[in-house]
């Protein structure tokens, strides 16, 4: 791990953090704190047991560390969204190894250093694992070599340095670990079985067919306001079932009602923006110097004439950030002129003035060999100079792809041949660019970079036409005055708000009124639903917001009904909010599930009328009586479908249960709607005494979830706490 990155002179941790990377699972998103709590639960809890914040800070450096190398490589921005996201692999990271560290600990699981070498070298039935093979692998035989991890390995342990000494150390905790989770979950494999005689169930149940004839009324037929529930009939209803799995509260959570209202530009904006735009084109026009136009006009300051740093239609797989244009203006890029004004046009929400300095074209395609070579290093350029040669006196195109596997050392096209394709002239390093746009195609020879020597064949080369521009870039925004006019009116609705809400006491009446009242003002309350364990929000821009809404829900003055003392500022728009409901863990109160019971009971009041039209009807009396026609199907137990109507288990079970061939069901319940039956045929399952397939399916499929269901079940044997938006917002310490 580590060893490969000192092997290729990079940051010693790495190649760890990409493994650790790889045993996370991604949970949400929050915002980064500081990890300094030492009381209460801190930033989170597994087995009651406070998370360590000196470990998974460690590990918030490794993710962030590794996500930002692995950015830099697709030139890719690293944004506080993505550095948010890095900390929350690490916290995740951080509770899966502190209960998988529990569940080894409590099986004696432990690794030998015999196994340790074996594992790592690859031995006595193990393989290599991918990132040592490929960090360690011999030039001349193009293999992974044990002797140059060994002594890797050797010259890191008996190094000076602590920080080439950890990193070994680091490395080996890191495979030890994963090693024990791989025996781990063998151990779980081991335990998973199929009988003959559950084979053979499934078999059946996949082979035999039922030829099926039906009539369905559906709920949809009667609409739920025609059906009146008493509050008696749901008060009875609820103390009756109050208690059923299906209403409980897994965790404790707590619900949010919330509008936003945006701070757009007014007509008045817009009018001034678009006058400021003619005056902008006017001079970009007729201006003698285009750099110093664009640095004075621009929202962005950036101004270049470099073949590379032509622009692509929006869309296209090789473009970089900010280097596009809109694809349905392709046609009128590409048929401009130098010197031709393109625009206004709007690109990504801005808006965007466009004069063509040139083009683009020339799009390559070549491949290559790189003998590596670092600048500066006269007796590396040498050596590979000569190796270069030599490799070049027995090249041929037809064996060019054989000596890339065996000599390139350039990991980003090894895998491919050693090709690049579909890069514009100037796009690669000078050399290379050049020799790949201006060699005839089929020409083999080298050149020296950087980077080392380079071998390269012209493959083809395209005629196109991407247009370099000087872009101005202006943004439409909302002026002072237009700001400070949404701003009173938000106070003035939140006013409005809090006068009508505080004049009931009634809980329910308060949420009603809330929805009432925004939706007269043309907005739309939104509900938020947030864990109390794991309190995640989405639809927020800014931390702010984000704590100013945890803090609505969570303090320790919070009620049902009680709004935001101020309009939450969020970027471009107000937010107003006002904790709707609270749900403790467990069994859930009347009002939580009323409209859930309601739904249910006008259900069954439907299931009563039509079962009552339908009992002891023959099909066509059920078709005519409904308006409606008999369908058929084709049915097995294996898969609950009914043709036309959807999935249908409970009616499905039913057709399986005894039903003889010619014979018609009572009237059935099921998810869509009220169904008669009449069982038509039954083909039987072909004979055989062999459920060797289904036997397989099925353990294929129960060992394909052994992994993701162990994780879930530890996760709630854990009582996992993520405290870190609470800790921030200073709620829950």
């Amino acid at each position: 791990m580590a060893i490969i990155g000192k092997i290729r002179e990079k940051s010693v941790l790495l190649v760890i953090i990409i493994g650790l990377a790889l045993l996370a699972f991604i949970l949400g998103g929050y915002e980064k704190m500081s990890l300094s709590s030492d009381e209460g639960i801190g930033y989170g809890t597994v087995f009651g047991e406070k998370i360590d914040p000196i470990k998974l800070q460690e590990d918030i450096a490794k993710f962030e560390q590794s996500d930002r190398t692995e950015f830099q490589k697709q030139q890719r921005e690293y944004t506080q969204k993505d550095q948010d996201a890095s900390s929350d692999k690490a916290f995740n990271f951080r509770v899966e190894t502190t209960i998988l560290e529990k569940e080894y600990e409590a099986l004696g699981l432990d690794i030998s250093d015999a196994e340790f070498d074996a594992y790592l070298y690859g031995t006595d039935g193990f393989t290599v694992m991918p990132d040592l093979a490929q960090g360690f692998i011999d030039s001349l035989t193009g293999q992974f070599s044990a002797k140059m991890l060994q002594k890797t390995i050797e010259r890191l342990q008996s190094s000076a340095k602590p920080e080439e000494q950890k990193s070994w150390a680091d490395s080996k905790e890191y495979y030890t670990n994963k090693r024990k989770q791989e025996k781990y979950f063998s151990i779980l494999n081991q335990g998973v079985y199929v009988t003959k005689l559950e084979a053979e169930q499934e078999y059946l149940a996949q082979k035999e067919v039922k030829s099926v004839s039906y009539v369905v009324r559906r709920y949809s037929e009667i609409a739920d306001d025609k059906i009146k529930i008493s509050d008696a009939a749901l008060k009875e209803y609820y103390e009756a079932h109050k208690n059923d799995k299906k209403y409980e509260n897994k965790e404790a959570n707590r619900e949010v009602k919330y509008f936003d209202v945006t701070i757009n530009p007014s007509k008045e904006d817009s009018a001034v923006f678009n006058k400021s735009l003619n005056t902008i084109k006017s001079g970009f026009t007729t201006t003698k110097n285009d750099s110093l136009f664009v640095l004075a006009n621009s929202d962005v300051k950036f101004f270049t004439k470099q073949k590379a740093a032509a622009f692509r239609p929006e869309g296209d797989p090789k473009a970089k950030q900010g280097m596009t244009y809109p694809a349905t203006m392709d046609t009128v890029f590409k048929t401009a002129s130098v010197g031709q004004i393109v625009g206004p046009y709007i690109d990504g929400g801005n808006t965007r003035i466009s004069k063509i300095l040139d083009f683009n074209t020339k799009l390559c395609k070549v491949r290559h060999i790189l003998i590596a070579a670092p600048k500066g290093d006269a007796n590396k350029i040498a050596a590979a100079q000569v190796k270069s040669d030599s490799i070049l006196k027995l090249l041929t195109k037809d064996n060019f792809a054989e000596y890339v596997t065996k000599y390139t050392e350039d990991p980003g096209s090894k895998d491919k041949g050693g090709v690049y394709e579909d890069f514009i002239e100037g796009e690669m390093v000078k050399e290379f660019s050049d020799f790949a746009a201006n060699m005839p195609i089929g020409t083999i020879g080298k050149v020296k970079t950087d980077f080392g020597i380079h071998i390269i064949e012209v493959l083809d080369r395209k005629a196109v036409k991407f247009p370099i521009l000087a872009v101005i870039q202006k943004t439409l925004v909302p002026s002072q005055q237009t700001a400070d006019a949404i701003e009173d009116e938000v106070y003035q609705l939140l006013y409005k708000l809090d006068a009508k809400i505080a004049s009931t006491s009634d809980v329910k009446k308060k949420v009603e009124l809330f929805d009432t009242i925004v939706a007269k003002a043309g907005y739309m309350s939104r509900p938020l639903q947030i864990q109390e364990n794991k309190p995640t929000l989405y639809g927020f821009t800014t931390p702010f917001a984000e704590n100013k809404i945890l803090t609505l829900a969570f303090n320790e003055e919070s009620e049902v009904g009680n709004l935001c003392s101020s309009p939450i500022k969020d970027k471009n728009r107000y937010v107003i909010a006002m904790l709707s409901s609270i749900h403790a863990k467990g069994v859930p109160t009347f009002e939580e599930i009323e409209k859930q019971i309601e739904a249910e009971l006008i259900k069954e009041e439907k299931v009563k009328r039509f079962t009552a039209q339908m009992v002891k009807k023959s099909l066509d009396v059920c078709a005519k009586k409904g308006n409606t026609q008999i369908m058929k199907a084709e049915v097995t137990f294996a898969n609950p479908q009914i043709a036309g109507s959807g999935n249908e288990p409970e009616v499905v079970g039913a057709i399986f249960s005894g039903l003889k061939n010619g014979a018609r069901s009572i009237p059935l319940k099921g998810e869509s709607g009220v169904y008669v039956i009449r069982l038509d045929k039954t083909t039987k399952a072909p004979a055989t005494a062999n459920y060797t397939i289904e036997r397989e399916q099925l353990l294929a499929g129960l060992k394909g979830n052994v992994s993701g269901q162990a994780r879930g079940a530890l996760m709630k044997k854990a009582d996992v706490v993520d405290n870190r938006r609470f800790n921030q917002a200073g709620i829950r310490r």
